[in-house]
């Protein structure tokens, strides 16, 4: 008596979260199993200090030198995190905020430097010891056009 729709063995589930790139996951698995042996290993001491065996003193340096070791293994696999996310990670469009940010501050930047300019140009004529400047008068240097 089988039923017409029969269930696969194996569903294929969508997970909500991406895998790991390779070289961090790498990192992560050495890590795992580093700090795993130094556990092991910082148990063998405190049971060899327990019994007052001749191997607690040598176990005990070595656990001191294998936690080093795996706090080094963890810090490799955050590093190696971050030096994935900042070469793989950043996707760059023309309208990203970044970009338009650093345009608009270009733009003040040539407006504050034309505004110096023509006060600087203003100065050199006399505007600035109180000469009156005639509106339909300019100077030939004046008579260019602005980028806008």
């Amino acid at each position: 008596m089988e039923t017409a729709a029969r269930r696969e063995l194996w569903v294929e589930e969508p997970v909500g979260r991406r895998r790991l790139p390779d070289p961090v996951r790498m990192a992560a698995v050495r890590a795992v199993l580093i700090t795993a042996l130094t556990l092991i290993q910082a148990m063998v001491a405190f049971f060899c200090t327990l019994t007052a065996s001749w191997l607690a003193f040598p176990t005990v340096l070595s656990s001191i030198g294998s936690t080093v070791v795996a706090t080094w293994s963890v810090l490799d696999v955050w590093v190696t995190r971050q030096v994935w996310n900042q070469r793989h990670g950043v996707v760059s469009t023309p309208s990203s905020t970044a970009r338009h940010l650093r345009r608009e501050r270009r733009r003040a930047q040539r407006a504050a430097r034309t505004e110096a300019r023509g006060e600087a140009r203003g100065e050199a004529r006399g505007e600035a010891r109180g000469a009156v400047r005639v509106p339909g008068r300019q100077g030939a240097r004046d008579n260019r056009l602005s980028r806008a």
